[in-house]
Parts: structure tokens; sequence; C-alpha cells
């Protein structure tokens, strides 16, 4: 005998079916987080899984945004800080370790959905700035001569490099990549392992998107200095020594007392080594890759098989092998030592 349901039985049936499913796996769009662990990472750690080592790239003190969680556009005034006239980030370093390192670089550009021969333009094209708010990212890391990755949230203060939609997309102090979190991951109803700090919660996570495509890249970006105590632009593809004069703070700044982000503490919810930086010595560039030679500033003409996706990530296109004589990395815009008045010591 046929059955014949109501609307409302069906409603309650279809409800019922995806709720089951939900928490069997979590893993249907739309079902949220379901098991989902995110992984801190504090300001002058590397992580567990770095591609290299950097010093120098992070700030210990910075003013907390006023307006931090929730998702922010990546053109924001104010998103991200900064020092004036001074760079947070080694672009040359980066580019030479990774053309001395066939491997890493095969697995770092296949993330960027570049191919390894435009490594050093691409990375040319991203301007370095600091966190001001923990920002919640997909960290790819390399761990045991494989590429990994996971969830992660950077704490504020953190180098990262961005690109022209203002999306993180390297970790500075580990060269590692970084994309978008997945949608369904959300930060206020995930569980945390590794190393905590004062001042975090849940609530106050914030997760970046890229500034819409149809507008085209970002030109310039108005950063605020590490106290908080003015703002200033700075173009894109550039590394200080282009910035603008100090400025007034964006609108969405308040006269609130500066909120240090101070050395992380143990929450206790760590896995044991979750946190631990890594061993490995600080790598020197190979006498083999070339040194790259200061040329002005990058120009923002894409490069043959760059990725122009405001995500950075997805389907890469083949990744092509490096050759023993990887050429000059192409323009970097660094700030000048006399100019920038204290350089990060590297």
């Amino acid at each position: 005998m046929r059955e014949n349901y109501s609307p409302i039985a069906r409603i309650r049936v279809a409800a019922v079916s995806l709720a089951v499913l939900c928490a069997a796996g979590g893993v249907l769009t739309g079902c949220g987080d379901a098991g989902a662990t995110i992984t801190r990472l504090t300001v002058g750690s590397p992580g567990p899984e770095p591609y290299t080592l950097m010093s120098g790239t992070d700030a210990t003190k910075v003013t907390a945004r006023p307006r931090a969680g929730g998702t922010r556009d990546g053109d924001t005034p104010g998103l991200y800080g900064g020092t004036r006239r001074a760079a947070s980030c080694d672009q040359r370093r980066l580019i030479a370790f990774l053309q001395a390192n066939p491997a890493k670089a095969k697995a770092w550009a296949g993330v960027q959905g570049i191919p390894v021969s435009d490594i050093a333009r691409y990375v040319s094209r991203l301007t370095p700035v600091l966190l001001r708010t923990d920002t919640l990212v997909t960290n790819h890391g390399w761990r045991d001569g494989a590429a990994t990755s996971g969830p992660a949230v950077l704490q504020a203060g953190m180098g990262v490099l961005i690109n022209g939609y203002g999306v993180p997309t390297v970790k500075c102090n580990c060269g590692n990549p970084l994309t978008q979190p997945e949608k369904k991951i959300k930060a206020g109803g995930a569980s945390y392992r590794g190393r905590s700090w004062p001042g975090f919660q849940k609530g106050k996570v914030t997760k970046i998107r890229p500034r819409d495509s149809r507008e085209g890249t970002i030109e310039t970006f108005v950063l605020v200095d590490p106290g908080a105590t003015m703002g200033f632009e700075r173009p894109r593809a550039t590394a200080g020594a282009l910035d603008g004069p100090p400025t007034e703070l964006p609108p969405e700044e308040t006269a609130e007392s500066p909120s240090d982000s101070p050395a992380p503490i143990d929450s206790g919810s760590s896995s044991p080594g979750t946190d631990v930086p890594s061993d490995e010595p600080s790598p020197s560039p190979s006498p083999s890759a070339t040194e790259p030679t200061e040329t002005g500033v990058p120009t923002d003409e894409p490069s043959p098989g760059a990725s122009d996706d405001p995500n950075h990530g997805g389907t890469a296109p083949a990744a092509s092998e490096p050759t023993s004589d990887p050429g000059s990395p192409g323009p970097i815009s660094m700030a000048p030592t006399e100019e920038s008045g204290a350089s990060p010591d590297w």
C-alpha cells in the first residue's frame, strides 16, 4: 500500500536524515565544523611543520584592533599593521631558499596555484604586513619530506605576506604558504590545540575574505603602526621604501588603550610537541642560487601562468621543475637599510 506523507512529515524526515549524516561524518557541505580541530600558532614561533626558519618577522606588542572577529574584507583600512618604512618579511631569502630546494618549491608552488618557474615573480608581488587580529587560515606545512595542511589561528602580531586581494598567502617566520580556511570551519564551534596566549577568545578570531574580484586588485593598503598611533599607506608589492607619510587612524579605530600580545602561555590543552619549533637550522641560500638584485618596484603586469584567483588556491597548473640555474628571481622592492632605520635581523 502506498503511503502518503504530509508536507510537514516530509520536512521532519529530511531534517532527521540530515542530522544523522552530519553526526556520522560531518563532511557534508553545510554540516558545519563537526570534529574540526584548529592549531594555534604563536608569534615568534615557526610552528611544528615549517618549510624554513626566519627570525625578526613578528611583533610581540601590538595594539588590538577594536573590531576583531567575524569576517572582514581584505581591503578594510586598518585590518593590517606594519612599521612605516620597514619590512617584516625577507622576500629575497624566501625566493633563494625555494630555488635551492626543488621538492619544497614544487609543493609550495602547488598550494599557490602557480608553476615553480613563477615563484620569484609571484613572491615579489606580495606585500609584507603584520596581523592585527587573531586570524583563521589554512596553514600548509612540510614534514618528513611531504606537504601537510590544516586549519590554524595565527596570533595577532605575526608577519605575513598578502596578495593583491588582501588575503594572507605566506607565514613569514617559516615560509609556509597560506590559503583561506574551509567555509565549513567556524572558529567558535571548533576545538583547539597548541599553546594559547592572554586575550585569546574564539569569538575574536577573524576570517579574511578577498576583495571583490570585480573591483580589481588593491593598489594601496592602509596600515596602522604597532602602537596604533598613526596610519599610513603602503603601495601593493612594496616593502616599506615607498610608504606614505603618517596619517590619522582609520575611522574604525578607537582610543582604546594598547593591548599587548605577550609571550604565549601553556593553555594545558596542547598535545605534547604540538607547538615546539623545529630544530632545523636556518638555511643559507645555496651558492648555486643567483642573488636577487634591487631593481625597484615590481610591476603589476601578470606573468604567464600566474594565478589571479583572489583565493590563491585550488587546482594548480602543472608545476615545472626548477633548473640548475634558477636565474634572477625578478624585481623585489625591499626597504633600504638607511631608510628603514632598523631592517629585520635575519
